[in-house]
């Protein structure tokens, strides 16, 4: 009897693509078309404001008809792709106009979060990402500049910006940053980091920690307000 439970209980857990649901492998599917897709969109495998057809796309990415459709029907709603019936799929271009928008976007979501977190965020993460910041700033003032200290720059980038959605608390605010990180990823793509750049950006973001370690929500506010108006005179050839 209990080698018998055993040999249920083992193959419970032997769960293969032919046990799933029809639903669960759809979705699945479809995931990953949205992701190969997100993929072609930032490796510029498709190039912004590319008019495809679905048959393009198939041949692109070697998938089936329908998670592509079910794929770009989510892009749609996200706005990075408008589907003409019978004609073309047309890609989002990154332009002035969507960079301007996307930073806009940010700022009205991130101002208050940088509020919050300067109210009610915990000291000790905060001050974390000051040692953290401070670090690299450090190695930069020095000298130093290689794909290590950009890949930690762009680590500290998501740390802080993640750090400011999560003091809002709201799942629904989550949500649509997770979205509009795919338009920052777009909008940046032709966005060249040298040192000197990565130096004012971390002073940047000093600037905001230091103001929510110090619990001024208005200062973080205003600093994160500067930040991004920065940010978007860098994207456009001001900074």
């Amino acid at each position: 009897m209990r080698a018998a439970l055993r040999k249920s209980k083992t193959e419970a857990t032997r769960t293969t693509s032919a046990d799933l649901p029809d639903s669960d492998i759809d979705a699945s599917l479809a995931d990953k078309a949205y992701a190969a897709i997100l993929k072609g969109l930032f490796d510029r495998s498709i190039p912004a404001g590319a008019e495809l057809s679905q048959a393009d796309l198939v041949r692109l990415f070697g998938m089936t008809v329908q998670p592509l459709r079910d794929a770009l029907c989510r892009l749609e709603t996200e706005g990075l792709v408008t589907i003409h019936a019978r004609s073309c799929i047309r890609f989002v271009q990154a332009d002035l106009e969507l960079s301007r928008s996307t930073y806009q976007f940010r700022s009205l979501i991130e101002r208050g979060g940088a509020r919050a977190l300067a109210q009610s965020g915990n000291a000790a993460e905060i001050q974390a990402l000051v040692d953290e910041h401070l670090t690299l700033l450090e190695r930069l003032e020095s000298g130093a500049w290689s794909q290590d200290d950009k890949a930690e720059l762009d680590r500290l980038e998501d740390r802080l910006h993640g750090a400011l959605i999560s003091a809002l608390r709201n799942q629904l605010i989550e949500i649509t940053a997770r979205r509009l990180k795919n338009y920052v990823t777009l909008v940046r793509l032709d966005w060249l980091t040298t040192r000197p750049l990565a130096i004012r950006t971390l002073h940047e973001h000093l600037e905001i920690l230091n103001a929510c370690a110090a619990r001024d929500a208005d200062a973080a506010e205003a600093a994160l307000v500067a930040h991004f108006q920065l940010a978007v005179q860098r994207l456009i050839g001001m900074g």
